[in-house]
């Protein structure tokens, strides 16, 4: 029997929690009680194929919807503006020792609001307004932080670009040295958002050194597979490394800064109180719960199944003639070329939501198509995968797509076939339901 407090906030927890009601959603907002349910429906009713999306644990769900929530916390454990933060800094304190036990980091944050905000930090702490920054352009697989005109990083910062090779579509390592030596850049990013292959951090880390470069690593879209150990960390290469929580890594919606020890004054200090006010303690907490599951042997066969999904989808794919952009994916997503097929990114996510399977429209390489419409798509395998599912499905789900895609609703017949694959969509993910009931 335990006699710990911990044990004994567990066993008095039925009487004492005070976490969501749904009845009282429902009585107080019939409109917004109908948004959440139409939501779980949604779920539950269709495949789930957005790359940067999960489907988060009931621990985590009820740590979001805890009293934390209440709680003003401005500062960091031991150091707030605030009285009454000894449970909230337990909170921040469990989570923070966790995410650096998981990753093996020297200092961690996990006040970001998201991960644009983390990369927000990143820069305040690393480099000045003006200073020059490589990294990978946007329509190559990178992000909107990583020097777009439209976002902070392109108005505030001389951005330079590297690019995928035409004939590979792999990370130009030559390109990004040659870049580095001739604009001797302040900081270098490395990560994307829409790469499939593992990149190579170890000479991201060379061509940094040689140019004497802060190397920031942004792993929000494949934390989660470092956290299970099924790809390499980027973490002994990286000054910085941002991420997010909610991908992979199955957590609340929210960003996290690993780094070394000899910058965490620095990154501390430009989250709060430089980019951020107050942190948002029920989602620190919540982090800390998606953490202490990504520690549990069942989440290393999580994450090895999410990259076992994510080829078998990637070759599935292929067999139907859609054309995976570097040939496959080592990692939790593919980039899928459609122009063989003769359809837009754009139509071809239309025809998927028609029919039950939500992903994206995509750029691929050197896309002559606007990012509006695109000539691929992307695709994930984190949520189906959570789900319970395999290679087999896998198979079956490219073939859906493949239908899905070809199946011009315009045409005679168009709109009873959609319909058709619709049902066998939901006959699939009956048999793997999303927060089973």
């Amino acid at each position: 029997m335990c006699g710990s407090v911990d044990c004994l906030v567990v066993d008095n927890a039925r009487d004492s929690f005070w976490g969501p009601d749904f009845e009282q959603l429902s009585a107080v907002d019939p409109e917004i009680a109908g948004v959440v349910l139409g939501e779980l429906d949604r779920l539950r009713s269709g495949l789930q194929l957005i790359a940067s999306e999960n489907l988060t644990s009931p621990a985590v769900l009820a740590a979001l919807g805890s009293t934390l929530t209440n709680k003003y916390a401005e500062g960091y454990p031991g150091r707030r503006y605030y009285g009454g933060c000894a449970e909230v800094d337990r909170a921040e304190e469990i989570g923070i020792a966790r995410a650096k036990e998981l990753f093996g980091a020297e200092h961690a944050n996990l006040q970001p609001h998201s991960g644009a905000n983390a990369n927000l930090a990143a820069y305040a702490a690393l480099v000045q307004p003006g200073d020059t920054v490589l990294a990978m352009e946007l329509p190559h697989g990178g992000h909107l932080t990583h020097g777009s005109r439209v976002n902070f990083s392109g108005k505030w910062f001389h951005t330079v670009g590297y690019t995928v090779r035409r004939d590979t579509e792999l990370i130009d390592y030559d390109e990004v040295r040659d870049l580095a030596l001739a604009h001797r850049p302040k900081m270098i990013i490395c990560g994307a958002t829409a790469y499939p292959r593992l990149i190579d951090f170890a000479r991201f880390r060379a061509v940094a050194d040689e140019v004497g470069a802060y190397l920031m690593v942004d792993a929000a879209h494949f934390a989660g597979l470092v956290a299970g150990g099924v790809i390499p960390s980027p973490v002994p290469y990286a000054d910085v490394v941002c991420l997010t929580t909610h991908k992979v890594l199955r957590g609340p919606r929210g960003g996290m800064i690993l780094c070394r020890e000899s910058l965490a004054a620095r990154i501390d200090k430009a989250v709060f109180p430089f980019t951020q006010g107050g942190p948002l303690m029920h989602a620190v907490a919540a982090k800390a719960v998606a953490l202490r599951e990504a520690a549990q042997p069942e989440y290393r066969a999580y994450a090895a199944q999410v990259v076992a999904n994510a080829r078998a989808l990637a070759a599935g794919l292929a067999a139907e003639g859609m054309r995976p952009v570097s040939g496959g994916t080592d990692t939790h997503l593919a980039l899928v070329d459609l122009r063989e097929v003769g359809v837009s990114g754009a139509d071809a996510e239309a025809r998927c939501d028609a029919v039950g399977i939500t992903l994206n429209k995509n750029a691929i390489p050197y896309d002559p198509q606007p990012p509006a419409v695109a000539s691929g798509i992307r695709v994930g395998t984190p949520s189906v995968t959570t789900q319970g599912m395999r290679e087999g499905q896998m198979r079956q789900v490219a073939s859906l797509i493949a239908r899905a895609v070809r199946t011009d609703p315009a045409n005679p017949g168009g709109a009873d076939r959609l319909a058709g694959i619709a049902g066998e969509v939901a006959e699939l993910v009956a048999a793997f339901p999303a927060y089973a009931r």
